[in-house]
């Protein structure tokens, strides 16, 4: 059981408030849309969930069978954006395996190659990154976010870049992470989460 809990979350840039007093509870099985017009900081409420930004203030508290978890948190959650560096320099499978071995948890070359199939670069797993098109890299985004199983997936703009049968992997992606732990997804695009639990509007928040 995995809960997600968001308490007066606030964030300032250069003194100006992004937004501010943003409070919700996620738990297992349950879904969090976050919206709000371009600039309204969706991006940066997911960062911040994902522990890649710090709040100005406010907390981000994530339990596990009602434990406050304080540290390794990155080995809770997945987190998929656009804007997410992958190592160029890498092929597919050296990334997966360097995000098990970031996290100290047990390099799986199996499983990194059974995910890259499910993700249709099973073919290009022995490929620098630095070959890959954006959408391949979208693709691999999902498996690098998803190798360590965890409870909490955090998307941004999930469908960027990605065609027809990348689309319809992210779904299916989607729809497990809804049935096994939390899904939270920033979108504007009503149809890339049609079923929710709870909604985060950051339109006219500052």
């Amino acid at each position: 059981m995995i809960d997600l809990e968001v308490t007066a979350l606030a964030k300032t840039f250069n003194r100006r408030s992004i937004f501010r007093d943003i409070s919700v509870k996620v738990q297992s099985a349950q879904t969090l849309r976050v919206i709000g017009q371009n600039g309204a900081g969706k991006s940066t409420f997911v960062k911040i969930l994902a522990q890649v930004l710090t709040p100005t203030s406010g907390k981000v508290k994530i339990s596990r069978d009602g434990r406050v978890m304080k540290s390794h948190l990155h080995n809770l959650i997945g987190f998929v954006s656009p804007y997410m560096q992958l190592y160029d320099e890498f092929t597919a499978e050296e990334n997966l395996l360097l995000s098990l071995s970031l996290r100290a948890q047990t390099v799986d070359s199996t499983a990194a190659k059974n995910l890259l199939g499910r993700v249709s670069l099973g073919g290009r797993s022995n490929d620098q990154v630095r070959t890959f098109s954006s959408g391949m890299k979208q693709r691999l985004k999902y498996a690098f976010a998803l190798i360590h199983r965890p409870p909490i997936l955090i998307l941004d703009e999930p469908m960027s870049n990605l065609d027809t049968e990348g689309i319809g992997t992210v779904r299916q992606i989607m729809k497990e992470q809804q049935d096994r732990g939390i899904l939270v997804v920033a979108t504007n695009d009503h149809s890339d989460l049609e079923k929710f639990d709870h909604q985060v509007d950051l339109s006219g928040r500052p």
